[in-house]
C-alpha cells in the first residue's frame, strides 16, 4: 500500500472512538499480569481510572466500560485497589494480587562491564534511564486501534517473560519482556498500529524502538540491528520497523519485545490472539 493511501487509514484507526470491538486481553491478577475491571456505570463519557498513581486505559467492550490495569513484576501479592472518578464522585474497587513464581536463568557474560558497569558507563546508564522512563510515561487519550497484538517476528522463544536472571552469579531485575531468537537481520514488524514515540541506542537495550498504541499502552523492541522508523511516525500493524540484531547486552541475535500498560511492563502473551505454547 502506498504511503498516500495508508495515511487516511492510520488516521481513522488512531483517532477512532474508545469503543473496542476486539476481545479484551486475557487477565491474570499476578505480578506481571493484567486485570480488567468492569465499571458498573451507564455514563456516555468514559470514567477515569487510576492505579498506583498512574492513569488507566478505559475502553467500552459491549455495553460496559472496562478499566485495564497492568500489574508490575515488583508488586507484592495482596490487596490492591483501583480508583474510579466520575465527575466529582470517586470510588475504589478492590482486587487481590495472587503470588506467582517465575523460573530462574543464569547467564555468563565475558564483558564484565555489562554486569558491573564502571563509573563512566553508570553515568551513561543513568542518563539513558531518564530518556527511557520519559518514553514509558507516555500518555495519549486516543484509543488503541484494537487490543490484540501480533508477534513481531517468528522465532524461538529464548527468554520467557518474568524469568529471574543472574548475570555471572549476580542477581539482576527479572526479565520484563519476551526474547525471541531469530537470524540477524530478520525484519521486525509492529505488533499493533501506533505512533513511534522514541528510538535510541542504549547500553543495555541496544538499538530500540518505543511504539505508543494509546492510553498508556506501549510496545518496545530492543537489541535491533537496524531502525527503520523515526519519532512521530505512524505505523500500521505488521509494518516493518526494524531488524533483529544483538546490540546492547545480548549474547546472540534476538528481539526483546516488551509490553507496557500504565507504566508496568506486563506479560506480552496476554495480548496475543493465540497464546504462546
Amino acid at each position: 500500500m502506498k504511503a498516500s493511501a495508508l495515511a487516511p487509514l492510520l488516521g481513522s484507526l488512531l483517532f477512532s472512538s474508545i469503543a473496542i470491538a476486539n476481545p479484551l486481553p486475557r487477565t491474570a491478577a499476578v505480578p506481571g499480569g493484567v486485570i480488567s475491571i468492569k465499571l458498573e456505570t451507564n455514563t456516555e463519557i468514559a470514567p477515569k481510572a487510576y492505579y498506583k498513581g498512574q492513569r488507566l486505559m478505559v475502553v467500552r467492550a459491549g455495553q460496559h466500560w472496562h478499566a485495564l490495569a497492568g500489574i508490575a513484576l515488583s508488586t507484592t501479592p495482596g490487596k490492591q485497589a483501583v480508583r474510579i472518578r466520575e465527575g466529582k464522585k470517586e470510588r475504589r474497587i478492590a482486587f487481590t494480587v495472587q503470588p506467582k513464581t517465575y523460573p530462574s536463568q543464569h547467564i555468563t557474560l565475558k564483558d564484565k562491564n555489562k554486569v558491573t558497569p564502571d563509573k563512566q558507563t553508570l553515568n551513561r546508564i543513568f542518563g539513558e534511564k531518564k530518556e527511557i522512563n520519559a518514553a514509558l510515561d507516555s500518555w495519549r487519550n486516543q484509543a488503541p486501534a484494537a487490543l490484540d497484538l501480533m508477534l513481531p517476528i517468528k522465532g524461538r522463544v529464548s527468554g520467557p517473560y518474568g524469568r529471574r536472571r543472574y548475570f555471572n552469579g549476580k542477581p539482576r531485575k527479572p526479565h520484563s519482556g519476551l526474547d525471541i531468537a531469530a537470524p540477524l537481520g530478520t525484519p521486525v514488524q509492529a505488533a499493533q498500529t501506533g505512533t513511534v514515540i522514541n528510538t535510541g541506542d542504549y547500553f543495555f537495550n541496544g538499538k530500540a524502538i518505543f511504539l505508543d498504541h494509546g492510553q498508556g499502552w506501549l510496545t518496545v523492541y530492543f537489541h535491533l540491528n537496524r531502525i527503520d522508523v523515526k519519532p512521530g511516525q505512524q505505523v500500521a500493524q505488521g509494518e516493518i520497523i526494524g531488524a533483529v540484531g544483538m546490540t546492547g547486552r545480548a549474547t546472540g541475535p534476538h528481539l526483546h519485545w516488551g509490553v507496557g500498560l500504565n507504566r508496568a511492563m506486563v506479560d506480552p502473551g496476554l495480548f496475543l490472539a493465540t497464546p504462546l505454547e
